[in-house]
Order: C-alpha cells, then structure tokens, then sequence
C-alpha cells in the first residue's frame, strides 16, 4: 500500500469512529392556535399585548406562534440535521394569554399536539423534554406534591420516558436517565418551575418535592461512578440581561442551586436552559474565581414581544440551535445557531439560515467553560464583540447600539448569577462608568481654555 493510500485509509478509519454527536436544542414555541392573518388590527392573536398590525402567515413580532411557525421550526431541524444523536426540548407550548382564557385541558391538548409534531419528525430519535412554567394551569403553579398534568405529560412523554423516570416525574416532573444509556454520562432534567418567583405554591418551602436533595445524590452518585453529566430545565437561575434586576428565582432557592452546581461541577459537562426567550449564556465559578460551569440560555421559537416594563423592544426572530459534542467526553465542542426572519418569511418566503457558529464568531477552540470565559472578556472589553453578542441575542432582530449601560447589563447577568454579587457588579460598574464621566467632564473643562482660547 502506498504513502497515500495508507494515510488515506487511516483518516477515513479515524472519521469513522470519530467521537462527534449533535444534539438539537429547542425551546419556547408558545402556540397560539387563535392566531390569524386579518385586516382587524385588535384580532389577530390573543397573546398580543397591543394591536398588530400587517400580521403574516409565519407570525407577527407581537404575537406568539401560528401552528405554521411550530410546524416549520420542527422541520427546519429535519432539514438542516435530520439525524441528531438526540434532541433537548425545555418546555413552554403554550400562549401567554391570561388564565380565564386556559383550562387543563387546554394545556394538555398544546402539549400533546406540540409533542406529537416532534415524534413525527423525529420517530426515532431520543427526546429529552422538561416542562416549562406555562405548561401547567394555572400558568407557572407547579405544586411540590404532584399534579394530575405531571401525569398526564408523563403519558404524553411515554416513548421518551424509561419506566424508571415515571416516579419522580408524578411526584414533580423531574428525572434522570443514562444519557442514550450509555455508560459514564446522565442527563438530569429539572423542573425549576418549583423555584420560580411567580410560583406562589412554593415560595416559602425549603426544597419543593426534594428535587434539591434528589439532584445533589444524583450528582453525588455521578461523580462516584465517574459519570459526566447534562442538565437541563425551563427557568434559569439568575438575572435577565434585558432588564436591569429582573431575576426568576426566589432568592433561597437561587442560592441552593448555584451551591449545588459548585459543589458538583467537575461531573457537570453543560447546563442548557430557556425561558428567556433570548441567546445568552451564564458563568458559574469557583471559590477561588475560576470559572468552572456554563450554562446555555436557548433563543424561543415565538417572536412574541415581551410586556415586561422598560425593554425598548422586547420581540426576536424565532431561533433554534444545533449542538456540536464529544460522544466520550460530553464537552461541548460548538454549537450554531438557525433562525427565521420574521420579515422576511413573511414577504417574502422562509427561510432558516444559520445566524452563526461559536467558534467563528468569537474565535474560540470550543464551547468549553474556559473557552466560554473567553467570550465574556472579549464581550467585556471590545465593542465589535459586544455588538455582535447583542445582535444574536435577540436573534438578530435588535440591532441597534448596546451602549455602556446596555453592556453593564449583559455582562453582569452572565457572570453574577448570584444575587449579591450581580448588585455589586451593577454598581461597581455602574459607579466606574459615572466616575470616567465625570473624569471626561472635568478633563474638558480643564482644557477648554487651551483649546479654544479667548480672543
């Protein structure tokens, strides 16, 4: 055999057992079946939360999704990577319309729908599913003592779920499974609805349905038989970057999370969240300041503009994203990001087209915790990246400036996910940006009479 033809042979066998995966991220479809395409600005959609006006048929920047939106979303994954190794689906099907408008029912028929459109995309392929806080009736109202909708989507969930998880997720929809039952890796699913601020059913317990106790034995367990493991859920700990002092946890619980993550994190490979409706990413670190965890803040497939108080704009372009990880190892390799714009789907015809990579676009190796802490510097201290992050995270549908305020926001969101350290992150940048204010202003004035001098 010659030179070439061995060396050939040999990258051919090393693609072959290359140990690459993919896995797919979706989350926040939010269905709004009421949606429609009408000259009545004030009929359009329920979840819209002022009139709309030129509403398409992929959807409107005001509203939650039409079907044809979900429906496109799901296949633009079976299009782009119609084989992943498995998919991640982190909750919240349905509209953000008030309670009176909803029943248990209704929950569970958006459910059931939304799950049956991915089994028939993807009949064979794993699915990992947490519900989100607008999976349940009333809205965000996850009891720590077991539900009858926890039932009824375990049965929804059935060809996903191994008959082992059915316990924990009647007592409180969470679980974990050998990942793809595969030896040395877990995925741990969570309900961290439990630990919502607007969750008046457990707002002064210590630990709802003991999933605190259940997940720190878990990754107890994990690290003893030298597991790596992924978590997943709907609500993130932490800030939201968007609007200065908005968190999602009750502060208690916000403290017994990162408390578990830090104690854990040489098993943790990845955490990936929703809810946000944005792209974004959090740090955990050490004791000793080492950054040790990243968590992976998916955008939503809605593009429903958000009625939270004070965002100049609170919409995005309907967005999914497609993992790049090692098989052995579970180190997120890269990932890369699909979106929709709006406008012109709806002009136009749809169509997903990669937004960006990882690893291009902040010139970093891979998507490890390290490689992480890269880009939040560089998002720190350079305006092209800063502007560039901002962009993506709102799925390139914002593209106006992130200012110095604006960049005080997102940077201490991802780096202080606890609640005392994002306050003195706020305001240490906060009185740093004031103080080289005031530094310019007397600078100027001291100046001004050398540079324009009196005649």
């Amino acid at each position: 055999m010659s030179l070439v033809a061995l060396w050939v042979f040999w990258v051919s066998s090393a693609a072959a057992v290359s140990p690459t995966g993919y896995f797919w991220h979706i989350t926040d479809v939010h269905w709004d079946p009421d949606y429609r395409v009408t000259d009545n600005p004030l009929a359009v959609c329920p979840s819209a939360s002022e009139p709309v006006k030129n509403p398409g048929k992929w959807g409107s920047y005001l509203c939650d999704s039409p079907w044809t939106l979900i429906n496109s979303s799901i296949y633009a994954m079976k299009d782009i990577f119609p084989n992943p190794n498995f998919i991640i689906w982190t909750g919240d099907d349905t509209p953000h319309i008030p309670n009176e408008k909803l029943s248990e029912e209704a929950v569970l028929r958006m459910v059931g729908n939304v799950s049956q459109l991915i089994q028939q995309a993807f009949p064979d392929t794993k699915v990992y599913a947490a519900m989100g806080n607008h999976d349940i009736h009333p809205k965000s109202q996850f009891p720590a003592t077991g539900h009858v909708i926890y039932n009824r989507t375990a049965e929804l969930w059935a060809q996903w779920l191994d008959s082992a998880s059915i316990p924990t997720f009647h007592k409180g929809a969470f679980y974990t499974e050998k990942l793809l039952h595969r030896e040395g890796q877990r995925m741990i699913i969570l309900n961290t609805n439990l630990y919502y601020k607007s969750n008046a059913l457990t707002e002064y317990l210590s630990d709802p349905a003991g999933q605190f106790q259940w997940f720190d034995d878990i990754l107890s367990r994990a690290s003893t038989a030298g597991e790596k493991v992924y978590i997943i859920g709907h609500v993130p700990p932490g800030f939201f970057e968007k609007k200065r002092g908005t968190h999602w946890f009750q502060e208690h619980f916000n403290k017994r999370y990162i408390e578990i993550v830090k104690k854990h994190s040489q098993v943790i490979a990845g955490q990936f969240f929703g809810h946000q409706h944005r792209d974004s990413f959090k740090i955990f670190y050490s004791n000793d300041g080492s950054p040790v965890s990243a968590m992976f803040i998916a955008p939503a497939v809605t593009p429903w503009k958000t009625t939270l108080a004070g965002l100049r704009d609170g919409s995005q372009n309907p967005g999914i994203r497609l993992f790049e990880y090692n098989t052995d190892t579970l180190q997120i390799l890269d990932m890369v990001t699909y979106y929709l714009n709006l406008t012109f789907a709806n002009t136009w015809t749809p169509r997903w087209e990669k937004e960006y990579r990882l690893t291009e676009s902040f010139q970093v190796p891979d998507a490890t915790v390290e490689s992480m802490q890269t880009v939040l510097d560089k998002i720190s201290w350079d305006k092209h990246h800063l502007q560039k992050y901002y962009e993506y995270n709102s799925v390139s549908y914002d593209l106006g400036e992130c200012n110095e305020w604006c960049r005080i926001d997102h940077v201490c969101a991802i780096k202080d996910v606890d609640y005392g350290s994002y306050k003195t992150c706020i305001m240490s940048e906060g009185i740093s940006k004031i103080n080289e204010m005031w530094l310019l202003l007397w600078l100027s004035v001291l100046l001004s009479p050398l540079l324009f001098p009196y005649y």
